[in-house]
């Protein structure tokens, strides 16, 4: 009995003494986990609850970072063996109902000879919170396993004017494994899921990506598909080019996919865009057609006969790994591309364009301009006008011009 007595006292001692050593673990560990995610985002954070289990296992409840992210749960498995050797490596990170914010804030920069737009994006981490120091070097972070659970994302654009696009996506739900970021062979997979809510009453968008990357070496292989673009509420991207009410464009539906393959940091992203879904305002009553809107129902005419019935474009990104830029500016270069090749192709030979009249010329230029406008919106009329001036013009006066072109 004397025995059993002192086992259990032992028992309780050593209960005790864990329950003690894992209390005063946890009054330790809340402001060093504080301090250090302020020095590293430079924003205030605060943690309603934060526990430690065995074996330092962390359950952080409402963690909210200023500005940036706010989650109801988040649960970490801390790999001891790495930190005994000064490395912070996370078996496992759960983040359930996470919300970040992310506001994208550049000056934009035309690149020449292209009509396209690239931005040096400034992220949240950059600006520095009132009473929150600034921390040199970085931290050698490692993630075995990351899970997001039910995430959104609010995104604020304030490259676009006059005003700021605020686009969300919801039902996130991310799985990455392996993030070693300064391994040099380590690969780290990802697939992630999501849904784009648009605008109250219209169909939501989907996303997918998913693939690897190496991010020593700077290699990478991924797919992405969005399904469902809202093309009408994406309009302040393209809206210098385009005038969606002349053009009678009232709602138009879209899908993108993009391979993107990366070698030593040079990424090629083939791109496939889709307009699936187009719904044209009706003209009033008394209204006349505008020059816009015929052109519009011209291209799309022409997409539709080069493309067995179906409105698309294929064209190819190349940029870096480490400083990635796309723009709706690549979009209308092979929007342009695509319906200069189909024309001429109709306009047959160099003599003929040559001689097109003054007057067709501006037309077309200016068709042009308005096709840029209409983003993805039809053709075969400026066409059937240019081969019927074509034929208009006798043979002789067309070899004439030839030989004076030559001389």
């Amino acid at each position: 009995m004397k025995i059993n007595k002192r086992i259990i006292i032992l028992l309780l001692i050593v209960i005790i003494a864990i329950f003690c050593f894992y209390f005063v673990l946890t009054v330790i560990s809340r402001p060093i986990l504080v301090k250090k995610l302020q020095e590293v985002t430079h924003k205030k954070v605060n943690v309603a609850y934060f526990g430690i289990t065995p074996i330092l296992n962390l359950r952080l409840r409402n963690l909210v970072i200023e500005d940036m992210m706010k989650a109801e749960k988040v649960d970490i498995s801390v790999s001891v063996p790495y930190l005994i050797f000064g490395k912070v490596a996370l078996n496992n990170l759960v983040m359930d109902k996470p919300e970040f914010l992310y506001i994208r804030s550049a000056q934009p920069v035309s690149a020449p000879g292209r009509d396209n737009i690239s931005y040096s994006v400034q992220t949240p981490l950059a600006p520095e919170a009132k009473g929150v120091s600034k921390t040199r070097g970085g931290v050698y972070l490692i993630i075995k396993q990351l899970r997001i659970k039910n995430g959104r994302m609010n995104f604020i654009d304030q490259t676009v004017a006059p005003q700021s696009l605020k686009i969300a996506i919801k039902d996130i739900d991310l799985r990455l494994t392996d993030f070693y970021p300064l391994s040099y062979s380590t690969v780290t997979s990802f697939d992630l899921k999501a849904r784009i809510p648009w605008e109250t009453g219209k169909e939501e968008g989907e996303i997918s990506v998913d693939g690897w990357l190496n991010y020593s070496k700077k290699n990478m292989e991924v797919t992405l598909k969005i399904n469902g673009i809202d093309g009408i509420f994406l309009y302040p991207y393209y809206s210098q080019w385009v005038d969606l009410d002349k053009a009678r464009i009232q709602s138009a539906r879209l899908n993108f996919n993009s391979n993107i393959h990366g070698i030593d940091n040079n990424v090629t992203a083939d791109c496939h865009l889709e307009l699936v879904d187009i719904v044209r305002r009706p003209l009033k009553e008394g209204e006349s057609q505008e020059k816009a809107a015929k052109i519009a129902d011209t291209v799309l005419d022409i997409f539709r006969a080069l493309n067995h019935g179906k409105i698309i474009l294929d064209f190819t990104i190349k940029t870096k790994m480490d400083k990635p830029e796309f723009g709706f500016g690549n979009i209308k270069m092979a929007f342009e591309d695509k319906l200069n090749k189909a024309t001429g192709e109709i306009v047959m030979s160099p003599q003929d364009v040559f001689l097109l009249p003054a007057k067709l010329w501006e037309k077309l230029i200016e068709g042009g301009t308005f096709v840029s406008k209409t983003v993805f919106d039809g053709v075969v009329a400026v066409s059937k006008e240019i081969k019927k001036t074509i034929e208009g013009i006798p043979k002789n006066q067309s070899q004439q011009a030839t030989i004076k072109k030559e001389e």
